[in-house]
């Protein structure tokens, strides 16, 4: 029976578990249980009560609220995980590990100033325990206060150095500083630690991405295959790094999918490459990519993942192409735009568009929100941009605002700025070449960091992109340019979170005509 209830509570039947459980003789493995199910069904203080029993009873173990965390999260119950672990935190203030719990969960939901508090009283307890300290450092970090979770990463190393943890998280927070020279450096540290650890390599190649060194981040970047679950097609054909004289006549090359859209998008420029070394290339992409795809010089067909394995020679998953190929962006043969919008499609998405002659400006305020992935979360909070931020925009004389907007951000159109009018074509987009279309007939796109920047750079469209202070490795540090799309220009906070300085100078960017030149091709 204790088989079946916890079968129940993986798959989210809590009151049906713990039915199933009150039917079970006492153990302690059924109070466990029990726990979970109570904490399922919102019983906040029966569910304190048991988990603070059985962490008295095994002192040694992982804290039972840590399972509890497990159980309840995948099904989105993190009002509940919430409430007991506050509950189980008032009735064990002096466990440490209760205010860990509850501060990660807090800075999961974006809530820095609660995580701040409550990671305060468990540094009172021990002030350089480790898992308390690094959590801080992380929320400080969110908070956009650097030098103080610096500190306190040094600190902790005073009392634990040779902690590979805190080496990589005080590497991690330099290189969102955007002192990434300063970031190689601790990285080092942590890899003489860890050398075999994949995370830690992983983390390594962006830093070395972010910091300009191409080569070096491209050939680490590949430690990440040895991440679980990222092994999926037999490494014996796997392609290798090609000389640049290599011969591919006769072989086929399978493309996999990896990462977002956005990396997808960025790493297609190299596909007609692969085709001019004389490869048959073959793609694996999501249903929104293939019509942009089909179109390129070199591709023969494409797949998705949900189709079988075609025939193929070698395979390669999408980030490992310029590794594989020794090629940078701004080399030969990766010349910009290399995706193009269906000519029947602009014709026909015309219509949707403002008249001339107003300056035409597509508009992405938000990115994907991704709750069941808290990192992604977190990251996607601090990239997007609430939509009433832009209101500026709203009183410009000879511009007119488009929406390229998808997902739950585009919700925050119900309570637009006053005076601001958007045309919102995006109801009937189906597509990323639908999107494309649009695109096309447009002077320039503003966006956030996500995947319509990178389709607007890849097609030629003047792009103003409207970057957060601890920006991702693909756009550099320290660059207003960008090398893999040349029509792109950075606007970038100078302070975490602040968005004003971002919107003035994009405001009198727009007011000049300061764009970027334009490669589209002439509206058919």
């Amino acid at each position: 029976m204790l088989a079946d209830a916890l079968g129940l509570l993986r798959q989210g039947q809590f009151a049906q578990a713990r039915a199933v459980l009150e039917s079970c003789t006492p153990s302690p493995d059924v109070e466990l249980l029990l726990a979970h199910a109570h904490a399922g069904c919102n019983r906040v203080q029966e569910a304190a009560r048991l988990l603070c029993r059985q962490a008295v009873a095994n002192p040694g173990a992982r804290h039972p609220a840590r399972d509890m965390l497990d159980l309840l999260l995948p099904h989105e119950r993190v009002d509940e995980a919430e409430a007991v672990l506050r509950a189980v935190r008032q009735r064990a203030g002096q466990d440490i590990r209760t205010h860990d719990m509850l501060g990660e969960l807090l800075l999961q939901r974006g809530r820095t100033a609660e995580a701040h508090a409550v990671l305060t009283d468990g540094l009172s307890l021990s002030p350089a325990q480790l898992t308390t300290g690094n959590l801080m450092a992380v929320c400080l970090m969110e908070q956009g206060e650097y030098a103080a979770g610096r500190d306190l990463l040094l600190y902790i190393l005073e009392h634990h150095p040779r902690s590979a943890m805190t080496h990589a998280n005080l590497a991690h927070l330099l290189a969102g500083w955007n002192r990434t020279d300063e970031s190689l450096a601790i990285h080092a540290r942590a890899l003489a630690l860890r050398p075999d650890d994949a995370n830690l390599r992983l983390n390594h190649a962006l830093t070395l991405l972010k910091n300009g060194q191409m080569a070096q981040g491209w050939a680490e970047y590949e430690w990440r295959r040895k991440l679980p679950g990222r092994a999926r097609l037999p490494a014996a054909r796997t392609l290798p790094v090609l000389a640049p004289d290599a011969d591919l006549r006769g072989r086929t090359i399978f493309i996999t999918r990896e990462g977002g859209l956005g990396d997808m998008l960025m790493m297609l420029r190299f596909v007609p490459v692969l085709a001019a070394l004389g490869a048959r290339v073959i793609v694996q992409a999501p249903d929104t990519l293939h019509g942009l795809i089909r179109r390129m010089d070199g591709v023969r067909r494409v797949f998705n993942d949900r189709q079988p394995v075609p025939f193929h020679d070698w395979h390669c998953p999408f980030l490992s192409l310029p590794h594989v190929l020794h090629r940078m962006p701004g080399h030969a043969g990766v010349a910009v735009p290399y995706l193009h919008a269906d000519a029947g499609r602009v014709r026909a998405w015309a219509p949707f568009l403002p008249a001339r002659p107003t300056l035409r400006v597509g508009l992405v305020w938000g990115g994907a929100s991704r709750p069941d992935v808290p990192a992604a979360h977190a990251m996607d909070r601090r990239r997007s941009i609430p939509l009433r931020s832009l209101a500026p925009l709203a009183g410009m004389p000879g511009i007119s605002l488009v929406s390229l907007q998808m997902g739950t951000y585009a919700r925050q159109m119900m309570d637009m700025p006053a005076g601001m009018r958007l045309h919102d074509p995006m109801e009937s987009v189906r597509d990323m070449d639908d999107t494309a279309a649009l695109i096309a007939g447009l002077d320039v796109v503003v966006s956030v960091d996500t995947s319509v920047a990178h389709l607007a750079g890849a097609l030629g469209c003047p792009v103003l992109l409207l970057d957060r202070f601890d920006n991702c490795w693909r756009w550099l540090s320290g660059r207003t340019d960008s090398p893999w799309y040349p029509t792109l220009r950075i606007i970038r906070q100078i302070r975490t979170g602040q968005w004003d300085d971002v919107v003035r100078r994009l405001c009198s960017m727009l007011a000049k005509r300061d764009l970027p030149p334009s490669r589209l091709p002439p509206a058919p």
